[in-house]
């Protein structure tokens, strides 16, 4: 079910849709976080950038 602010926003957008340099920011965005997400699922993500875990010894 879609929530009903959704169709407020669809509707505004559909009468004022964002300018051709706001569309290429977003659209740029979003490949590069597919981009991140691609190179750290299939080559790995490097020791240096990775957190401090906690582990259990037992």
């Amino acid at each position: 079910m879609i929530n009903p602010r959704h169709f407020l926003r669809m509707s505004r957008w559909a009468r004022n849709p964002p300018s051709k340099k706001r569309v290429k920011l977003v659209i740029t965005i979003v490949l590069i976080c597919a981009l991140i997400f691609l190179i750290e699922r299939y080559i790995g993500w490097p020791g240096a950038l990775a957190t401090n875990s906690f582990k259990l010894r037992g």
